[in-house]
């Protein structure tokens, strides 16, 4: 099944006599981010995994003679419950976590670790990749000896095969007024890099200069672009993915932030922060127009797979906003807690999964009616999100030194045969 399959998907297995059926940022960012760089009293030494998981079900197993046909169907992820089933601790300061959809996770960690971690659908490390590089290697000889980033969001190529990782910052030689949360495009903040991590070696295999303070990553469903936005710079960088590099900047305004992109890659969404607004960029001719009054502080945005619905958090009114494309306009809010941060929908579309940040809460919200439909309690400080349309699970990432994985139950995937 693709990261994107379908809920509604049935699937038949025939059975023969001798075998058997066999069986997981508003702009005090970085001021609210100081206090978790203390170490929790939940945080292990170590790497580790609590794992409160059900017992799987018994095995389907066909009397002799009998050929028979077993069906599982995916109930509607709005029919389900969120359950708790690992909690990941370790050397870790989780900014975001991003599900690869080929079966990786990663969690990046700001400069309060300098690292991205990397863990399997069992919430297994796989490994701990250092943000330090040679900028020089990889064509940047104005950059020598070692650099160190601070990872901020990720994003992978349609494939899986790459992830893009933004820093929030570079340290070392060459790098002296790192960005900040309160900031202009006056202020003179170094520029940073985005890498790009080969997800087969786990290794930083590009370094990509884009603008200050780069903050939310995407890339577009044709894989012909990566799109970052520039916290400081007020802009959003496009990056070809055949160039790897920069191949235009796009101004829009005071903290650009989240991205969306449409199913059929021909217009990207920013949530721009310091406004009530979200820009709409063309990607061809990268024109920009604006859907106005949102509400305050878009921080957020996810797009439904048919490309009708986007959806927004609202940092400072405590809101996810139904914003209808084809009228440009809100249809629907719904208040889900306090500092609304990031938030995933499920890949049938019918529930979003919002991290509270305030609230130390996840709010389940209903697409159809943008009711709130269940309300789970975090660690502190939940700010980062990803659902897995493999497992239907969605793992939150705690800044203060935790992932949470939460199972969606749907009863069970039903044995209806």
């Amino acid at each position: 099944m693709t990261p994107h399959g379908l809920a509604g998907l049935v699937v038949a297995v025939a059975v023969a006599v001798s075998a058997c059926a066999e069986r997981a940022e508003a702009p005090t960012d970085a001021a609210a981010a100081a206090a978790a760089a203390a170490p929790s009293p939940s945080v292990s030494a170590s790497p580790a995994v609590s794992d409160t998981a059900s017992p799987a079900p018994p095995p389907v197993r066909p009397t002799s003679g009998q050929q028979v046909e077993v069906q599982f169907r995916r109930l509607p992820s709005d029919e389900g419950r969120l359950e708790l089933t690992k909690v990941i601790t370790g050397e870790i300061s989780p900014k975001s976590v991003v599900a690869s959809g080929t079966g990786l996770f990663f969690a990046q960690n700001m400069m309060y670790r300098h690292t991205v971690t990397v863990y399997n659908r069992r919430g297994t490390l796989v490994n701990t990749i250092p943000d330090a590089v040679d900028l020089s290697e990889f064509g940047f000889e104005e950059y020598q000896g070692e650099h160190r980033g601070a990872p901020v969001e990720a994003a992978f190529s349609a494939d899986g095969r790459y992830a893009y990782v933004s820093n929030y910052s570079m340290y070392g030689p060459g790098f002296g007024r790192q960005g900040s949360d309160s900031c202009s495009p006056a202020s003179g903040h170094d520029d940073s890099f985005v890498y790009r991590i080969d997800t087969s070696t786990l290794e930083i295999d590009k370094a990509i200069e884009v603008g200050s303070v780069p903050k939310f990553v995407a890339v577009t469903p044709d894989d012909r672009f990566v799109l970052v936005s520039n916290w400081c710079s007020y802009s959003l960088s496009v990056i070809s993915v055949a160039k790897a590099e920069e191949v235009r900047q796009v101004e829009l305004g005071p903290y650009p932030r989240g991205i969306a992109v449409s199913p059929d890659a021909k217009t990207a969404y920013v949530a721009v922060m310091g406004t009530t607004n979200i820009a709409r960029v063309d990607l061809e001719d990268f024109d920009v127009d604006w859907i106005k009054g949102v509400g305050a502080g878009p921080r957020h945005l996810t797009i439904d797979a048919r490309g009708r619905y986007l959806y927004a958090t609202l940092n400072r009114d405590g809101t996810v906003a139904k914003i209808d494309l084809r009228k440009t306009e809100v249809v629907a809010r719904v208040a889900t807690g306090s500092a609304p941060r990031s938030m995933a929908i499920a890949d049938d579309g019918r529930s979003l999964y919002v991290v509270n940040y305030h609230s130390n809460t996840v709010s389940k919200v209903r697409t159809t009616d943008m009711q709130v439909i269940q309300t789970v309690e975090t660690n502190h400080h939940p700010i980062g999100i990803t659902y897995d349309a493999e497992t239907g699970e969605v793992w939150v990432a705690c800044y203060a030194g935790s992932i949470m994985v939460f199972k969606d139950r749907k009863t069970g995937d039903r044995d209806t045969g």
